[in-house]
């Protein structure tokens, strides 16, 4: 009977809170929680301990992190704390000083060793003959995943402590990358969305050196990086891409269809004084004129290259001493960059930031008005946009079944992404299946036929199946289509 009850104390909860890069993190932490012995608790009900991955960017974020260790307080008495919020432990324990552990970013031995302490690990010898998936947990569907190329920041920028959080740039070697993307595909991966927090500086720190893949050497770069995972056959989506010179030569790579046409640029701001500070990378060598023009001739040169190219960036309204003038700046930049997908936020106190000491601080409401014109101009950008795409046939990846209570055959409505759309920021594509109904299947890719469109997603009918083959042999998996 104890030898029962000890495999019932022996399951683990887990939330995980913050973008991609703390996403994968959680992943590894769960992947050597299952490797151990450990079961994952799908409900607080179900836990002894709760394991908190936390984002500690901004405010809000910091604020949501704190309730979430507070519910899982309530529920259980004993949490784990990990990820970003972890490097403020004593924001931690100011509020919650019950918590039983709390370690930093991508810390898995730190918490592996927290929960050994709460729940001695399993010393049966069979635990580890447990069937268990080659690549580990997936937070994501199996049709997507993420791969994290390196770790932290080398920039200065005066809104972000993420070098003070996650530390300095460390470049994972492009072999490891590389063999860790051959078993994502092989294990049934259709896309791959490469992430780090400026990945268009993938391997300086490591001196591009290169490291062995499929008895090749290939040097930790981005453009040797992609051109390797573009031979996979599978969707390949670039974020956090800086507009460095060297980018060119991967928007070429994109032109070739090896990698999706699609990057993901966090431009912050067109105003060259505000980008000063933001102590933006590249900032002091931008030219001064009211249209931000060093901007706009790469996105040029970038629509020149490939011309299908989808790009989408990031900007901070309001930031310390951005005048109407300099907000000004930013809307006529966007309206004749005419960027493809746009994500905009006010500026938020961020503890520990160097900009909380400037002068000039935006009102709120300001900041607030400021962000409604924006989002106006840019949604009238992505309407036209979008409608250009009616009539035109697209590719489609499919995430979910949108089936209501008069379909009677299942898979009768779905909804997918095009290839200029990313998971979970991006707009979606919703399908009608007519005779493909019943057929089509999560993560498959599909044509289908654009009909109608808004400011954010497309609407459209399926016309046909493709027949997936990557260029990776598939694990225990047969495909009829």
């Amino acid at each position: 009977m104890s030898a029962v009850n000890t495999v019932q104390t022996r399951k683990v909860g887990f939330v995980s809170l913050g973008c991609p890069k703390a996403l994968v993190d959680s992943e590894r932490i769960l992947t050597q929680i299952r490797a151990e012995g450990y079961e994952i608790a799908p409900s607080y009900e179900d836990a002894e301990v709760v394991i908190v991955n936390t984002c500690g960017f901004i405010t809000p974020a910091i604020e949501e992190s704190l309730s979430s260790i507070g519910e899982a307080l309530e529920h259980t008495g004993k949490v784990i704390v990990t990820g970003c919020l972890g490097e403020r432990p004593e924001t931690i324990m100011q509020r919650h000083p019950s918590v039983s552990s709390v370690t930093g970013p991508g810390d898995v031995g730190g918490v592996m060793t927290a929960l050994h302490g709460l729940i001695p690990r399993d010393e049966n010898p069979f635990t580890s003959l447990i069937p268990f998936s080659s690549t580990g947990v997936k937070l994501t569907p199996k049709h997507f995943s993420y791969l994290k190329i390196a770790e932290g920041c080398n920039h200065t920028c005066s809104f972000c402590i993420i070098p003070k959080l996650r530390g300095l740039q460390e470049s994972r070697d492009a072999g490891d990358l590389l063999y860790e993307a051959y078993r994502l595909v092989a294990s049934g991966t259709k896309e791959l969305l490469v992430i780090s927090q400026d990945s268009s500086a993938y391997g300086v720190d490591i001196r591009h050196r290169e490291s062995e893949f499929q008895g090749a050497q290939v040097a930790a770069h981005l453009l040797d990086l992609t051109t390797k995972l573009g031979e996979m056959g599978v969707w390949v989506r670039l974020h956090y891409v800086y507009p460095y010179p060297h980018v060119e030569n991967v928007v070429k790579l994109m032109a070739t269809g090896k990698i999706l046409p699609y990057l993901d640029v966090p431009l912050q701001h067109a105003s060259p004084s505000i980008l000063r500070a933001m102590r933006r990378p590249g900032a002091g060598k931008r030219t001064s004129d009211a249209h931000g023009s060093t901007q706009l001739e790469t996105i040029k040169r970038w629509r020149e290259i490939c011309p299908e190219i989808v790009l989408r960036s990031t900007f901070i309204v309001g930031f310390p001493g951005e005048t109407e003038s300099d907000f000004q700046m930013l809307l006529d930049f966007l309206t004749e960059a005419r960027l493809d997908r746009v994500g905009a936020f006010t500026y938020s106190h961020v503890e520990g930031a160097d900009s909380n000491q400037l002068e000039n601080h935006v009102p709120e409401d300001i900041k607030q008005e400021r962000l409604m014109r924006l989002m106006a101009l840019q949604q009238e950008i992505s309407l036209q946009k979008n409608q250009a795409k009616i009539g035109l046939e697209i590719e489609v990846m499919i995430d979910e079944y949108n089936d209501d209570e008069d379909d009677t055959v299942a898979g009768s409505k779905l909804i997918g992404r095009s290839k200029g759309d990313a998971p979970g920021i991006d707009g979606s594509v919703y399908i009608a299946a007519g005779e493909l109904a019943g057929q089509i299947k999560i993560g498959d890719i599909i044509k289908v036929l654009v009909e109608d469109a808004d400011e954010y997603d497309l609407y459209a009918q399926a016309t046909s199946l493709l027949e997936w083959k990557p260029n990776v042999m598939l694990m225990n998996t047969v495909h009829s289509h």
